[in-house]
């Protein structure tokens, strides 16, 4: 790692410093070794903490289990592999399930791409018990979305939440939907598109070209091609702020693979995605150490994709989840700038247009005809002003 991806980690506790380096670490009893420092003077149970908020137990757990004498307190270790061990159960049972919806969907001549899950973690890191997962995210056409989620449904799945709508907005306001299996206790999204809109993102058929299909759970299971994948992965890591390592951390395993780096720059160039890519690639070589490739550069040297690394790190030293709220004062103050400050400027103008689409919000105010809903348009704007002037706002 180079000068030009130093960042100011002033912020970050001994807690937070010792889990980087143990992620960054090719061996780790030479770390404590030749870095005493690191390991001395820690609340241990705050490093417990941000290991597991931060979901890179699974990945750590093997290399500090074989660590020489007593650095890491026994009643860590025991809880890290409680926590491993779990962990692996649950990806096994994951498996089992991604293998078998990928081939019920194919019988009913489905596409379907994996987004993360199993496949992501076999891809990334060799072996599925080296990262976690909750849930299986896979994205189908919208064309056939419907006979998704009924198939979901006639396998015992129970779909957690239902879209206000008007005028189809939830077709490109939203991104997925929720299914929980009451039984199995797997939660499925079924995405229709990688990022929530307004964006831009290529199309399924184009991710489909670039498919790739899993030599370990079938041939059923299809995933992103390399590129595609770091382009999902970047958009959501910047999304949530990159508040969890785990995130930056398949990053830096995807890196490894030596995505095409042309291929890489075009695509996030097409898709107003370069400074989130820029800020990905940063904090990854940054944070981890992640080794950069000379093509790359065009990303990584815009000033916004440093800013916005910096911004970052506010999050990385705190153990917050952006879109579970409430959120602390301090945080939600931060996350109001962050926010708009990802997008690039055509996304920027998508976000202003699409404020300008009428919302669910706006028939409840004035419930219309379905024949008259195309009034919304320009009824928009004064329906959110009455809102916010009467305070009806937060009442809907």
């Amino acid at each position: 790692m180079t000068d030009r991806y130093t960042l100011d980690k002033g912020s970050l506790s001994k807690e937070i410093n010792l889990l980087l380096a143990l992620l960054t670490s090719g061996n780790m009893n030479e770390t404590a070794q030749q870095h005493p420092q690191l390991f001395a003077d820690l609340d241990w149970d705050l490093f417990l903490r941000l290991t597991l908020h931060h979901r890179v137990y699974p990945y750590l757990y093997p290399k500090l289990s074989r660590m020489d004498g007593d650095v890491i307190p026994a009643s860590v270790l025991e809880r890290l592999k409680m926590e491993y061990r779990r962990n692996t159960v649950q990806m096994l049972q994951l498996s089992g399930e991604m293998s078998n919806l990928g081939t019920q969907l194919a019988e009913l001549n489905i596409r379907c791409l994996f987004l993360k899950g199993p496949v992501l973690a076999q891809a990334l890191y060799g072996d599925i018990s080296l990262r976690t997962s909750r849930d299986l995210d896979f994205l189908v056409p919208m064309a056939q979305l419907q006979d998704t989620e009924a198939l979901l449904i006639r396998l015992g799945y129970v779909k957690e939440e239902t879209f206000e709508s008007i005028l189809g907005d939830w077709k490109w306001r939203e991104h997925h939907t929720t299914f929980n299996h009451p039984v199995s206790k797997i939660k499925a999204e079924v995405h229709w598109r990688l990022s929530p809109g307004p964006s831009k993102e290529p199309d399924f058929d184009t991710l489909w070209k670039h498919a790739r299909t899993s030599s370990q759970f079938g041939r059923n299971v299809h995933y992103l091609g390399q590129e595609d994948l770091f382009l999902f992965l970047a958009a959501h890591g910047a999304r949530h702020g990159w508040s969890r390592l785990r995130w930056l951390l398949d990053i830096k395993m995807l890196l490894l693979q030596q995505p095409d780096s042309a291929v890489l720059t075009r695509l996030l160039r097409r898709y107003s995605y370069s400074t989130v890519g820029g800020q990905a690639l940063i904090l990854a070589a940054g944070l981890l150490e992640a080794e950069i490739a000379p093509g790359l550069s065009a990303l990584t040297d815009k000033p916004k994709a440093r800013r916005l690394a910096q911004r970052a790190l506010f999050y990385v030293a705190r153990m917050v989840n952006l879109h579970n709220p409430p959120l602390e004062p301090e945080v939600e103050r931060h996350y109001k700038y962050y926010q708009p400050a990802i997008l690039s400027r055509w996304h920027q103008v998508l976000y202003v247009t699409g404020f300008l689409y009428p919302y669910a919000a706006d028939a409840k105010t004035l419930p219309l005809p379905a024949a008259l809903h195309f009034l919304y348009f320009p009824l928009r704007p004064f329906l959110w002003t009455w809102r916010k002037v009467t305070g009806v706002e937060k009442q809907i």
